[in-house]
């Protein structure tokens, strides 16, 4: 079966032609990389897909295996595939270390699934930001047989995603089932009200 996405990109051509990505500093990358480490800081930002989760859930494990010191990730992106955004949402509930994260440009679809895999007083975003919620698509095709595993995959998605959503901003599951049937953008004081959103801050001084 196809990966889902949370988003429209496309993102199927070929290797050569994508733009490479810088490594997201692991403790024997570059200079930069080494002060990403030292200070605890993780970057999330572009399309969501497997290297990029490989690549932050790397740099989430090195840092709770280095301490117990609370991790910030700074997030921008317009989504992407949703496993991809699955294994680093669950690797963040799964590490000891608190990650604190901050939404900065747009936190939409599967970069939301990220975002919420904080603790609300742990979500923070920075005045400029927007959010996207909506529900999953995918690519459907095959067999008769197989477009109908496929449809309801995406549907047992959308109720996980859902539940997921409802339970990081306590709005009821109907709530969440009404605003994803279309996309659903929120500014920050619509991100707060919503409960997606615990703080907006201005100055890195505000996380203390």
């Amino acid at each position: 079966m196809p990966q889902i996405r949370l988003d429209d990109e496309d993102d199927d051509q070929p290797e050569d032609n994508k733009p490479k990505e810088p490594g997201l500093g692991l403790p024997d990358a570059d200079n930069i990389g080494k002060l990403y480490f030292k200070s605890r800081n993780v970057i999330v930002a572009g399309a969501i897909n497997d290297k990029l989760a490989q690549r932050t859930v790397a740099h989430l494990l090195a840092l709770a295996e280095e301490s117990d010191d609370p991790i910030t990730m700074l997030i921008s992106s317009p989504g992407g595939h949703v496993e991809s955004g699955d294994m680093i949402h669950d690797m963040i509930k799964f590490i000891r270390p608190t990650v604190r994260c901050i939404g900065s440009g747009w936190v939409a679809s599967a970069g939301a699934l990220i975002f919420v895999g904080a603790a609300r007083e742990n979500r923070f975003c920075l005045p400029n930001t927007r959010f996207l919620l909506h529900q999953p698509s995918g690519g459907i095709g095959g067999t008769s047989s197989d477009m109908m595993i496929q449809a309801e995959q995406v549907r047992l998605m959308r109720e996980r995603l859902n539940q997921i959503f409802a339970d990081a901003t306590g709005q009821t599951l109907e709530r969440i089932e009404k605003d994803t049937q279309r996309d659903f953008w929120l500014n920050t004081q619509e991100a707060l009200d919503y409960g997606l959103l615990g703080k907006v801050i201005r100055s890195v001084d505000e996380l203390d």
